[in-house]
């Protein structure tokens, strides 16, 4: 039996959410210059082997960058297919579905997810790849950037902050299984400034969004909002 299998054995729904509960109540607040926060061992250690080894190929980065929807068509979600194709995919999409992490989300963070909908991006940058500073804020209710990559080259290459100018101020460490968190406003401008990149940087963006977000297919349930 492979590690793979093996560590899939190891993994179900209740031990994610418990763990996802515990992470958030463990959180770091940051207020400067904005409020956001930084959780760590937000998933059981067996899941992020079989996140890490999902069969997606990264993105050939030839072209322009400095925003994600620039390169769409090689960009991969936690949709439904996906879900019913790797177990992974579909237990993660339930722990943020429940109720129990959706209550657990609003109290920690103080935001309201009524009528949102679950988005998860599996990300895969290459060399080559950055983000111009941009708020989120508009029909993303919430973002939770989480880092999986485990390479020790990555540990610089976290989410990066910048004040309402865009003038950049600090770096969030890019620590496995860590993420950074905020709830969208007009002054949570973050981005990736320009920087070389060894490997494949891996990461999930997780975001609740509302009811207007066009991209139906994106959603991992287009057609049920989370309960709240």
């Amino acid at each position: 039996m492979s590690e793979i299998q093996l560590h899939s054995k190891e993994i179900n729904l209740p031990l994610i959410m418990e763990c996802l509960q515990a992470s958030f109540s463990e959180r770091t607040n940051y207020r400067h210059p904005y409020p956001y926060f930084v959780v760590k061992n937000l998933l059981p250690d067996p899941a992020l082997p079989l996140l890490r080894d999902l069969p997606y190929e990264a993105p050939n980065l030839e072209g322009p960058s400095g925003k994600r929807d620039l390169h769409n068509a090689t960009r991969n979600y936690f949709d439904r297919p996906n879900q019913d194709a790797h177990e992974i995919i579909r237990l993660i999409c339930e722990a943020f579905q429940s109720s129990q992490t959706v209550r657990a989300i609003e109290q920690a963070f103080q935001v309201d997810l009524a009528e949102t909908y679950l988005r998860i991006e599996y990300a895969q940058d290459t060399d080559g790849f950055w983000l111009e500073p941009h708020s989120d804020l508009g029909v993303k209710r919430f973002t939770l950037l989480f880092y999986l990559s485990d390479d020790p080259r990555h540990l610089g290459l976290g989410t990066d902050i910048y004040d309402d100018r865009k003038a950049y101020l600090t770096r969030v460490p890019f620590i496995p299984n860590s993420a950074m968190i905020f709830v969208p406003s007009d002054i949570t401008m973050h981005g990736f400034e320009p920087r070389p990149i060894a490997g494949v940087r891996k990461s999930l963006i997780i975001n609740y969004v509302t009811q207007d977000w066009r991209a139906r297919e994106q959603l991992a349930f287009p057609d049920r909002p989370v309960p709240s």
